[in-house]
């Protein structure tokens, strides 16, 4: 049985990731790509499915873990009867082929340990053909995928379990290293553990020094800008909203979701994030991934693409994985790559008319793109989505669908304007009012006095915290103070703020999820636009409260169950932490000023 979500730590070389639990098993890891098939996949089933652990003989030993300071770099320290290890788990940076290395050090005594791997390509599904060649390199292939093992210790095999067992002293350091090749390559030059080690803390630290944090809660945002890193896709710039598929959102439910593609909703505040840490080698990187994987014709254009700009994101079930936890069924790919969400259009023209603002370096294709979607845009804005949340159940004329088309035009304004850039201003301005004016009529009910979630409907919405931060409406404005008030009195469980509706549900959660995350930290943006200083300060301090013991959090909370759940790290949820200490910094700078005593003019008689 898989570990808990929060009991798993990441490691990765910004083209893959795996997960690794505190028993010392690595139970994720899909190679060479993010979105690869898993030859780990232990984590939505069973040891059998793949998993790969090392630990001591003695299984109470106590455990403890960290990241190296400012790097992805794990260390899991072992202490038992016998004495203390540690285990190192990292992989190399910008290596030709890509590896995960694991030291096992020595720190006190001797301690027996034992490590069984078991690889099973497709997801589970394939046992490979496992052979030693003449250096003592285990190897295993399996069709198109080849992985190579490397280590002094003795290895055998015992019911297609790959099994060893050895002893390490204080001062001495076993390492394993496991690498990845396609089949029909020829095999990879050995790694140094110890010298790919330096290198790869060399990598964290150096690009580590070039934040700029926010000096609240500064080491949470910095491992989470790490974190953001991690699921950078190199290559291409793209940004995987996770390494994962099918952590359930809620335990034992169906909502199980594949999230290793790049959804273009988290473009405007992704690249807010980077550039406000000072990030904006990585912020022009995302920037350009946006504008090739929307390229073409804008009638086309999908809310998510794969890494490197992928359109095809075919959604299929797995039937011989059990999932998380019993969390049926396991899904590879994501059908909402078809869905229509109008809010894509917004978050684009947003993301590039903030990266104009920040000073990224111009992109003509960029407003050429900008154009043609806004043409499109104008024809489509009336029609009902699937709406922010990708629901499956029907197209709905969305609240903030609608205003996310707004922005889209209020966007190309402003950069026009503030850019010398030509477009036709007086009709965007007409489009722009027109759809304001429909949101603030049809998407506002008098009757309860709040903004909902969909024309018509009675039901609250929490991406309706967003609409004071984009300037649709003032923060001070009644309509928006009312809202939020409704947000509070029906979306709020345990502190927590819910995606949308919870009325009529038993435990107050909506069938099948827990308290999305990163719309508690909108909230938090949304106290401090309305001057609830404390209220934003106490919210935020009890969503860090909820990282993992390595300051990593998932897509969402259960509140019942005191668990995260979801799709793990999520990076949404990340960069709504860091936007949301941005603010609060900006708002203690504001206090200070204000605080700061009036100085007497000397050259005033």
């Amino acid at each position: 049985m898989p570990s808990r979500i929060e009991d798993y730590a990441l490691i990765g070389d910004c083209e893959a990731a795996a997960l690794v639990a505190r028993n010392g098993s690595l139970d994720w890891l899909c190679w060479p790509r993010f979105d690869s098939d898993a030859c780990f996949a232990a984590l939505l089933g069973s040891d059998d499915h793949g998993h790969w652990r090392i630990g001591p003989r003695d299984e109470t030993a106590r455990t403890t873990r960290r990241y190296r300071p400012n790097t992805l770099i794990l260390e899991t320290r072992f202490e038992c009867n016998e004495g203390a290890v540690t285990i190192v788990d990292f992989m190399p940076i910008a290596e030709v082929r890509s590896s995960v290395v694991r030291l096992v050090i020595g720190e006190r005594g001797r301690v027996r340990m034992c490590t069984d791997l078991v690889l099973r390509f497709g997801y589970g599904a394939i046992v490979p053909w496992v052979t030693r060649l003449e250096d003592g390199t285990l190897r295993a292939i399996a069709g198109p995928d080849m992985v190579l093992l490397r280590t002094p210790v003795r290895l055998v095999g015992q019911n297609l379990t790959t099994v060893g067992e050895f002893t390490v002293a204080a001062g001495e350091t076993v390492p394993f290293i496991l690498t990845y090749a396609p089949s029909h390559s020829s095999q990879s030059e050995p790694i140094d553990g110890q010298s790919a080690l330096a290198a790869t803390e060399r990598f964290w630290t150096t690009w580590a020094n070039r934040c700029r944090p926010p000096a609240h809660c500064s080491d949470a945002v910095l491992r989470s800008l790490i974190t953001l890193k991690a699921l950078t896709y190199q290559p291409t710039g793209g940004i995987v909203a996770a390494p994962t598929t099918s952590l359930p959102e809620r335990l034992g439910g169906i909502r199980n979701w594949d999230y290793r593609f790049c959804w273009l909703r988290d473009a405007t505040l992704t690249l807010l994030a980077l550039m406000d840490a000072g990030f904006h080698d990585e912020a022009q990187s995302w920037r350009e991934w946006l504008i090739r994987a929307v390229a073409g014709s804008p009638e086309q254009a999908q809310i998510m693409y794969g890494i490197a700009g992928e359109r095809r994101l075919t959604e299929l079930e797995v039937p011989w994985l059990p999932g998380y936890e019993d969390s049926r069924p396991v899904r590879i790919g994501n059908a909402a790559c078809s869905q229509l969400q109008l809010d894509a259009f917004g978050e684009v023209s947003d993301a590039l008319y903030q990266a104009r603002c920040k000073g990224l370096a111009a992109s003509e294709s960029g407003w050429a793109l900008q154009r043609a979607l806004l043409s499109h845009l104008e024809d489509v804005w009336t029609e009902p989505d699937e709406g922010i949340w990708e629901m499956r159940g029907g197209r709905q004329h969305f609240t903030y669908s609608k205003v996310m088309a707004w922005l889209a035009f209020d966007r190309a304004i402003k950069s026009a304007e503030q850019f010398a850039l030509e477009g036709p201003l007086d009709h965007w301005r007409e489009v722009a009012a027109a759809i304001h004016a429909d949101v603030c009529r049809r998407g506002y009910d008098r009757e309860l006095g709040s903004f909902v979630q969909s024309y018509g409907s009675k039901q609250f919405d929490a991406s309706l915290l967003l609409l004071p931060m984009i300037g649709f409406l003032p923060a001070e404005d009644p309509r928006v103070r009312r809202t939020l008030r409704a947000v509070e009195r029906r979306l709020l469980v345990d502190g927590l703020v819910m995606r949308y509706d919870t009325a009529g549900s038993p435990d107050g959660l909506p069938a099948g999820e827990g308290a999305f995350l990163a719309c508690s930290f909108w909230l938090v943006d949304a106290y401090v636009m309305q001057h609830r200083w404390d209220d934003a300060r106490v919210l935020f301090r009890r969503l860090l409260d909820l990282r993992n013991d390595v300051g990593l959090l998932s897509e969402e909370y259960d509140p019942s169950t005191r668990r995260l759940v979801g799709n793990f790290p999520q990076a949404f949820t990340h960069v709504a932490l860091i936007n949301s200490a941005f603010n609060l910094t900006r708002l203690e700078e504001a206090e200070e000023r204000r605080a700061e005593p009036v100085r007497e003019d000397a050259s005033v008689a």
